[in-house]
């Protein structure tokens, strides 16, 4: 079948040019949002008469037969249609006649892409939602399992104070709630309907664009049609979300990684998901979480592909934003194929080693902190109790001993408001239990937290 404007030029495109203009390889994933779209758009011209009710039949039942042809494998869209807008135009010719070339009344190819896309990112933004609920949900039944196990707390990779495992767990799921917060946030933009700004001015055709909203489930309609067929901030902010989720993703991949070394020996993988190596019989690779932290570049460069592509360009539709949709396409596949694989780690695929992490508590001076605490609850000033406190974490490092092994004469070399009770304070289980306060490690912090998440995630 000929070009759409084809009778406006009198050569054919060169074949090289024809395949570097098409993007009915990539674009045919929007199949039935478009059809969707086109079924809307045909009942609205129908509801204000401009095309007839049995021509509006006509087309919705020719659309409808595509749809089911193309879901019994009967319909494989691709060259030499240019996109699958035209495409789908050509399939209903062909079933319907003449009827069928009615169904682009009233709107343009701009308009259309700008609608089949937010329809298609509109599903795979609640899609994503769900998989990061399932996600939190692992980490939560993990947590719930290890309030009392306790594992070192860091700060710039150097052991700071011991943590409720839970607690740490736990940071995981705020990390992915902000996620979910802004994919929320980007829904209510995409929400929004491209749909009747025509190419970019609208239309003179008797169009109903709050009709056509309403029925494919948009919230509101563009305001500006110059507008409607140009933003693009979208797709921007749907990768930037999902850039700052990879971000967390690869954060906790990278703990995973080094939790399972022998140099930590906090936790172990599980055979369904680890791999060996080829070489090296006695190796187990931590492949799930080191892959996340790889892909997470992948989502970072489809960012800035498409911050670069708006950059400069001016109003209104211009070919490159041709350029959106392998990026978001690319996008949702790899996160969600991400937060999958994490959930099955979590669930499956990692088990901690509690004697490790409780030996680990016991042999360092993370508990530094609550001395100098201590100090503090006998009404010495902090600063100076934290002085005291260097200083016998350097006494202790000379004679290669740990604060527990100090005897309560030394102790009140130190300070003589050093008592016997200070060795409870030192230990690492009440040293976790103490941090009471809201939002911290102590055991009763960390139960209510538990629970609030329990509620709010409905466990």
């Amino acid at each position: 079948m000929a070009k759409v404007w084809s009778k406006r030029f009198d050569n054919a495109l060169d074949p090289h040019i024809e395949k570097f203009n098409a993007s009915i390889v990539f674009d045919r994933k929007l199949i039935l949002e478009d059809l969707e779209c086109s079924i809307a758009h045909a009942k609205m011209l129908g509801k204000t008469k401009v095309l007839s009710s049995s021509e509006v039949l006509q087309i919705i039942n020719g659309l409808k037969l595509i749809k089911v042809e193309y879901l019994e494998g009967k319909f494989f869209p691709g060259p030499p249609s240019e996109d699958i807008h035209y495409c789908i135009e050509e399939k209903l010719i062909g079933l319907i006649g003449e009827t069928g070339k009615k169904l682009h009344t009233g709107r343009s190819r701009n308009d259309q892409v700008g609608t089949d896309i937010r329809l298609w990112l509109r599903k795979e933004i609640d899609n994503i939602e769900t998989l990061i609920i399932d996600l939190q949900k692992s980490f939560l039944n993990l947590a719930k399992s290890n309030i009392y196990t306790l594992i070192p707390g860091y700060t710039h990779m150097q052991r700071a104070q011991p943590l409720s495992l839970a607690h740490h767990l736990l940071a995981y799921i705020e990390m992915l709630q902000r996620d979910r917060e802004r994919y929320k946030e980007v829904r209510s933009r995409v929400n929004i309907s491209p749909l009747g700004a025509a190419a970019l001015a609208g239309t003179k055709i008797k169009i109903d664009r709050h009709f056509t909203a309403a029925e494919l489930g948009f919230n509101k309609i563009y305001k500006n049609s110059i507008d409607a067929v140009s933003d693009r901030d979208f797709c921007i902010e749907f990768v930037s979300a999902s850039a700052l989720l990879m971000s967390h993703l690869s954060k906790i991949s990278e703990e995973i990684i080094l939790w399972v070394t022998d140099e930590f020996s906090f936790a172990k993988l599980t055979d369904k998901c680890a791999t060996g190596s080829s070489l090296m019989p006695q190796k187990k690779n931590p492949d799930v979480p080191e892959l996340i932290r790889g892909k997470t570049g992948r989502v970072y460069g489809h960012l800035q592909a498409l911050l670069t592509m708006v950059k400069g360009v001016p109003l209104s539709y211009n070919k490159d934003f041709q350029e959106d949709k392998e990026p978001i396409f690319d996008t949702a596949e790899t996160i969600s194929s991400c937060i999958k694989a994490m959930t099955i780690l979590i669930n499956d695929g990692i088990e901690f080693n509690i004697k490790n992490l409780s030996d680990s508590v016991e042999n360092d001076f993370s508990n530094a902190t609550d001395l100098a605490d201590y100090l503090v609850g006998k009404d010495v000033p902090f600063r100076t109790a934290y002085q005291v406190v260097g200083q016998m974490v350097k006494y202790c490092l000379e004679r290669k001993i740990l604060l527990k092994n100090l005897k309560i004469e030394e102790f009140k070399k130190f300070h003589p408001e050093f008592d016997e009770d200070v060795f409870v304070d030192l230990k690492p289980v009440n040293v976790v239990k103490s941090r009471n306060s809201e939002g911290g490690t102590g055991f009763a912090q960390v139960e209510k937290e538990v629970n609030n998440w329990k509620k709010r995630l409905l466990l």
